[in-house]
């Protein structure tokens, strides 16, 4: 399997290429605009022909390059259903499987940091976008985020998966690259709460700056506006 983490480091963004082998489709999620031409050229590298580009949400700290690689190589764009986005041809639901050339994935619904935001399993692994971070969680006061929902989420839908399964988020501000569903359930301070009613005592009083790119992205991404267009 071809599998790459990239990484931005203006919006400590990961991003994903997936392929089951040279030669083959590949996919991406959560790209950054500003590094278009390096995914293709990593595609090119491989020989990979992109067919799918995921964003797990709307995105507020980056343009991304859904739109973009949509129109560098025709390949399909895909959200969650309950994304407002103009520029997404293929809209997954909760539990839908999306395959693609020996690779599958599911969809889950996920919302809490925004009311559009899925996660996306993979065998040993999962794509969790701001949902679930290494020893943090997204936050949930924009976007039509809700801190109850996000603990549904978290405790209902993701760390009942199997303890090993591998976390990608799809974004880090230390360093780290991945993690576990057990270490999060271990290490993880927000996730140390009895109830729902606790963990929206934390996440309701963090008191953030929103971020600063959020006014220029979030119409872009909903838009598919492009950086040199803005």
């Amino acid at each position: 399997m071809i599998f790459k983490q990239l990484f931005d480091e203006k919006s400590s963004t990961y991003t994903y290429i997936v392929a089951s082998g040279k030669g083959r489709e590949a996919l991406i999620i959560d790209p950054v605009i500003e590094h278009t031409s390096i995914y293709t050229n990593l595609l090119n590298d491989f020989d990979l022909r992109l067919v799918k580009v995921i964003d797990t949400h709307i995105h507020a700290d980056h343009i991304s390059a859904m739109a973009e690689l949509k129109e560098r190589t025709n390949c399909e764009t895909v959200m969650g259903e309950h994304t407002k986005s103009e520029v997404v041809s293929l809209k997954v639901k909760d539990n839908e499987k999306i395959n693609i050339d020996g690779i599958v994935l599911q969809a889950l619904y996920t919302p809490g940091h925004t009311d559009d935001s899925y996660c996306f399993t993979m065998k040993d692994r999962i794509f969790t976008g701001d949902t679930l971070l290494i020893n943090g969680t997204g936050r949930t006061d924009f976007q039509n985020g809700n801190s109850k929902d996000a603990y549904h989420s978290l405790f209902k839908r993701l760390l009942i998966l199997p303890e090993e399964t591998l976390v990608y988020p799809a974004h880090d501000y230390k360093g780290n690259k991945h993690s576990s569903i057990g270490n999060e359930k271990k290490n993880n301070p927000r996730l140390q709460v009895n109830s729902a009613e606790e963990y929206a005592e934390i996440m309701d009083n963090l008191n953030l700056a929103n971020p600063q790119m959020m006014d220029i992205a979030v119409p872009a991404n909903l838009n598919g506006l492009k950086l040199r267009k803005i």
